[in-house]
Parts: C-alpha cells; sequence; structure tokens
C-alpha cells in the first residue's frame, strides 16, 4: 500500500488512513476522512479551473448520487446556516497524490452540493514517530488547501468560518485525532503555531495522556494529560475527548477552563457500545458550554435495522432534552459518499483495522445521511421532528460557532 503524506510509509503499514496501529495494539480507527463542502462557489471554479485528482471508483459513486427535490424551507435553512461538520476530512485516498494535487471540477461540483461549509479535517497518529509525521501530515494537507484556495482555506481563528462562508468557500479546520505528537508541554503552541486547532487527547488506546474508548480499563487523565489540557487552554486549541475512555472524558471535563468538544460520538443511552458517550459524561459537557457532534457511523447510532437518518436525530433529541439544544451540533464521521461506496478490497481492508467491539453490520453508512447532500436530508428530518428553524441553525453549526469563538478567541 502506498502512503498519503510523503515519507511515511511506516504509517501506512496497517491503516490506510494515516494511522500506525501497530504501535499500540489498536486495531480500529473511527470512521472518518474524505469530503465535505459549499453551493455558492467563486464563479470562477466552472470550467477546468481544476486538473486531476480524484479516483475513477469515486467519480463512478458521485454518478450514483440520489436525485431528489427538497423544500424550500429545508433549502432555505441549510443555505443561510453555517454549516460546521466537526469531523469530515477533505477526502479518503489511499494514494499520495491525494495531497499533492488540485481539485477537478466533478469534486468541485461535489461540494459545492454538499451544503457545509466548514470540515473538520483530523486523522490519528500513533508511537514514537508521531510528531515527524504530523508534521508530514499537516505540511501536506495546508498545502493542498493553499494550491486549491479557489475553493479552500484554513481557518486559524473564529472569524475564519464566516469569512470562508462569505467568500464561498470551504473552511478547513487541521486537528489531529490523538495526542503522541506532543512529546513534551511546549509542543502544543508549536503545532498550534503550524495551524493545528483541535486534538483529541486519545484514540481508542492508553496513551501518556490517558484512556481511549476501547481499553479494558480506564485510568482517567493522567498528570501529564492535565498539563497537556492547561497547555491546550492557554495556546487556544480545542480540546475532543470523542475516543476517550468515560472517567478520561469526565477528567478532561474538569480540568479544562474553557469549554471543551466531543466531536463525532453519540449517546449510549440510546444504543450501548463504547465508543459512545454516557449521560453524565454529556451533562457535564453542557454544564461548561461545551459541545456534542452527532456521527452518522450506523453502528454509533443503532445496534438492529433498520437504521436510518431518523435514528440519528434520536441522538440529537437526545442531548437536546437533556442539556439543551445549545450543546448539540454535527460530527459526522464520513466522506459525503460514505464508507459502503468505496471500492470491496478497500473497505475489507478498512473492517478489518477495527476491534469487535465495534460492532459492524453489513452496512457501515445510515441510511438518508450516506450521499453528498446528506446535511440536506438531515435538516429535512429536523424539521419533520417538529424542530424550529433557528435551533436546526444551531444544530448544523451555531453551537459550534459559539464554541470555536469562546476557544480560539
Amino acid at each position: 500500500m502506498r502512503p498519503v503524506f510523503p515519507g511515511l510509509q511506516s504509517v501506512f503499514d496497517n491503516s490506510p488512513y494515516g494511522i500506525n496501529m501497530s504501535h499500540t495494539g489498536l486495531k480500529g480507527r473511527d470512521m472518518a476522512f474524505r469530503g465535505t463542502s459549499r453551493r455558492n462557489w467563486l464563479k470562477a471554479l466552472a470550467a477546468g479551473a481544476f486538473a486531476s485528482s480524484l479516483p475513477t471508483s469515486l467519480l463512478a459513486a458521485t454518478a450514483a448520487w440520489p436525485s431528489r427535490d427538497y423544500s424550500a424551507r429545508v433549502r432555505t435553512i441549510v443555505e443561510r446556516s453555517l454549516v460546521i461538520d466537526m469531523l469530515a476530512p477533505l477526502k479518503i485516498d489511499f494514494e499520495p497524490e491525494a495531497y499533492a494535487g488540485r481539485l477537478t471540477a466533478d469534486l468541485a461540483t461535489e461540494y459545492r452540493d454538499s451544503g457545509i461549509d466548514v470540515m473538520h479535517h483530523s486523522a490519528a497518529f500513533y508511537g514514537p514517530r508521531a510528531r515527524e509525521e504530523v508534521l508530514g501530515y499537516l505540511a501536506g494537507w495546508q498545502g493542498y488547501a493553499a494550491r486549491n484556495s479557489e475553493v479552500l482555506c484554513v481557518v486559524g481563528v473564529a472569524q475564519d468560518l464566516d469569512r470562508a462562508k462569505a467568500l464561498g468557500k470551504i473552511g478547513v479546520i487541521m486537528g489531529v485525532q490523538n495526542a503522541d505528537h506532543f512529546q513534551s508541554v511546549e509542543d502544543v503552541k508549536y503545532f498550534h503555531q503550524l495551524g493545528q486547532r483541535c486534538a483529541q487527547l486519545t484514540y481508542n488506546t492508553q496513551n501518556y495522556l490517558g484512556t481511549g474508548g476501547t481499553e479494558r480499563v480506564d485510568s482517567g487523565l493522567t498528570d501529564y494529560g492535565i498539563a497537556i489540557v492547561k497547555a491546550m487552554n492557554e495556546a487556544g486549541m480545542l480540546v475532543d475527548v470523542s475516543h476517550c475512555g468515560d472517567r478520561t472524558t469526565l477528567d478532561a471535563i474538569e480540568a479544562s477552563s474553557k469549554p471543551i468538544a466531543i466531536t463525532h460520538s453519540n449517546c449510549r443511552a440510546l444504543n450501548d457500545h463504547p465508543r459512545l458517550k454516557t449521560d453524565e459524561a454529556i451533562r457535564k459537557l453542557a454544564a461548561k458550554d461545551g459541545v456534542m457532534g452527532i456521527t452518522g457511523v450506523r453502528n454509533f447510532i443503532r445496534n438492529r435495522e433498520p437504521t436510518t437518518v431518523e435514528h440519528m436525530v434520536d441522538h440529537i433529541d437526545h442531548v437536546a432534552k437533556l442539556v439543551g439544544i445549545e450543546h448539540v451540533g454535527i460530527g459526522s464521521d464520513a466522506d459525503l459518499n460514505g464508507y459502503d461506496d468505496m471500492p470491496a478490497a478497500q473497505l475489507k481492508m478498512l473492517r478489518g483495522l477495527y476491534k469487535s467491539s465495534y460492532a459492524f453490520r453489513d452496512k457501515l453508512d445510515t441510511d438518508g445521511f450516506d450521499h453528498p447532500k446528506k446535511i440536506y436530508d438531515l435538516a429535512d428530518a429536523l424539521v419533520r421532528r417538529g424542530y424550529s428553524d433557528s435551533d436546526i441553525e444551531l444544530v448544523l453549526g451555531g453551537n459550534f460557532r459559539r464554541l470555536l469563538g469562546q476557544v480560539w478567541g
């Protein structure tokens, strides 16, 4: 298999997404990594402004988008909202050309029509080479954004989120789904200066900061973890506990002087899964003005069939009723087309990376939230559920906009 980032072959020995699972014995990576987007792009985008990069298999999947009409109300809500997907990497592509090329007109159209304005581009890195690998990751993908500046812009402060929408571009938040690259407390400021704006304290397993959600025993946040949280608060980097174990999650909420995020998880009260969050954690997160992003990964939504976008809204309902509409958002944890459209060999390899506790079923994507216009389907489901326009705007991005303003300053 070939790496996505230059000089990082070891990272890809065990995972197609830039994650070396061998360092910690981790067998799984959370769903995430391909696309996102916008509607009113710069008009110059049209005729062949972008050359190469998208695999033909993904172009074929694009041709299979569902064609449907949305109500004027739904279209207006999405167009008016600042839509922030707090876990939506730019794209999944197993080839090194992924970050080195230019957008095609087809991919630009996919982004433009999706309704998403800002995407949190994030991957996980492990072990002794994590620092070097994250440097390559930040350089590679921020370079990609710069090369495609007609479409993408990296955001560093909260006002950049608004500016991206006003310019008709996709705002890109650079994040990392682990903290092994913080080899010293001083590294937090260093990586912030290089563009990182969000970090998970752990992935699924134990590290020097705390315990991941699929470990057998959760020992909580370590002294070093507490020091890193403090440094992140001082630097203006968002603390994310999506993959942390229960105790580590609670410790991080308590240790942080600023509100933190669960960028992509769901409610364990509705689905007893180790990667999901307890009501206690959700209450304590909200008490400090944090926000929880609901994911569309099928096995995180429901443990039986059917599993549809309506069941995804059940998790939004649960958080809203438990702690208030101001504390729930979206972190889709999948790309625009979804995982089930991946080539069979790649999908088989992906499934093989996860622990059995992830409880995959025949499909990974959720019905109705498995195509590039999924944000419209989600907004439509929220309308049917009786949410007001203003509340839907909060869920689609308003709440995360508030949180990022508080944390980034």
